[in-house]
């Protein structure tokens, strides 16, 4: 189970601080190389690593924006892994305006390299709201890379939605969720806007440029999606991921399930099962830092993990008299397997329930 992190946009989003550069004409091919470069030494050096993430066989490459490398620079990124890498699921992630500009061509050499799962980043069908968000694409691309990307022949697409944007309206968020569900993809992530120091949306908020949707608008546009891919016959099976029958993402599922990954490029992070480590944000030379996991901690995360999903978790893992208090609430239910899990009517405030757990 491989992340590769690709530190490259052709111009950055309002809400985003991920760690990226911006790559522009010229001096940022030189620098994609020499990226590809340390991340090929790095994939030399951590083959011990890959050998305990080899209980779930997939690879991510997300960013960022790796649809902005070259075709050369992916191919010579893709050559480097380990043989076999992939197998279950091999996942891009994609801005639509790239797919339009490279075309179905593209699309096949990424099938030929072994990848079968595109992920794009539509965020919303409204061009008043993709202008806000400083995309790239507007409405009309994003329809359009949809229709090459099944001409080409990828029968695995993920789509991205964001909801909870203080002037995004509820018919406007119904629009957009009409056309996903007409264009069908396998799978939709949707996720509520939140504001991430160091984002140009950060800034906005300070000069009072922006106003947060309140938890009323927030809650409610939640529910429109959850009902709106239920009655479209999506299986929600995890707070914020939607999937048609067999097509939950499976290298995202795995981290739920806290499998060890390896993560590489700057600003990637790995687990082994034991310690978490992180790479700093450099393209080049790059160094680790590492984080042991205690006891507690571990209980922790297995029960914050497990209890964003439907499946819920092992109830040994919490405290009886807490565990019994939410269920005689129904803020927990109990499956047929004997694991308790958050109601979706409840997924919204799965932070708050899973807080009475400790």
């Amino acid at each position: 189970m491989i992340y590769i992190h690709v530190p490259f946009c052709r111009s950055f989003c309002t809400y985003c601080d991920f760690y990226s550069e911006l790559a522009c004409a010229g001096k940022s091919i030189d620098q994609m190389k020499a990226y590809a470069a340390e991340l090929r030494k790095e994939i030399a050096l951590r083959q011990d690593e890959y050998e305990k993430t080899k209980a779930v066989s997939t690879v991510y490459l997300g960013g960022g924006t790796p649809s902005v490398l070259p075709l050369d620079v992916l191919k010579d990124i893709v050559a480097a892994l380990p043989q076999g890498s992939g197998r279950e699921e091999f996942t891009i992630e994609v801005n639509p305006d790239d797919i339009v500009q490279k075309g179905q061509d593209y699309v096949r050499e990424l099938l030929d390299m072994g990848i079968s799962r595109v992920s794009m980043g539509v965020q919303t069908l409204s061009d008043p709201l993709l202008k806000w968000m400083n995309r790239r694409h507007d409405a009309s691309a994003a329809l359009e890379a949809f229709t090459i990307l099944r001409q080409a022949g990828v029968r695995n697409i993920s789509l991205d939605l964001i909801f909870g944007i203080g002037h995004l309206s509820d018919e406007t968020l119904l629009a957009t969720l009409s056309q996903f569900v007409k264009l069908s993809p396998e799978h939709i992530s949707a996720y509520q806007l939140s504001i991430e120091e160091g984002s140009a949306l950060a800034q906005m908020l300070s000069r009072g440029q922006y106003s947060p949707a309140p938890d009323e608008q927030c809650e409610r546009q939640y529910s429109l999606i959850c009902s709106e891919l239920a009655s479209a016959g999506y299986e929600h099976y995890e707070i914020s991921n939607w999937a048609k029958p067999g097509h939950r993402a499976v290298h995202n599922a795995a981290y739920w399930t806290r499998q060890a990954y390896l993560g590489l490029g700057p600003g990637a992070h790995s687990f082994d099962g034991v310690q978490r480590s992180s790479n700093s944000l450099q393209l080049q030379g790059w160094t680790r830092t590492f984080e042991p996991l205690g006891e507690d901690e571990i209980k922790e995360e297995k029960i914050m993990l497990g209890l964003r999903t439907s499946d819920g978790i092992s109830p040994q893992l919490c405290d009886p008299s807490a565990l019994n208090k939410l269920l005689s609430e129904g803020l927990l239910e109990t499956l047929p397997s004997g694991r308790v899990r958050i109601p979706e009517k409840h997924f919204f405030v799965s932070d708050n329930i899973i807080a009475d757990l400790f």
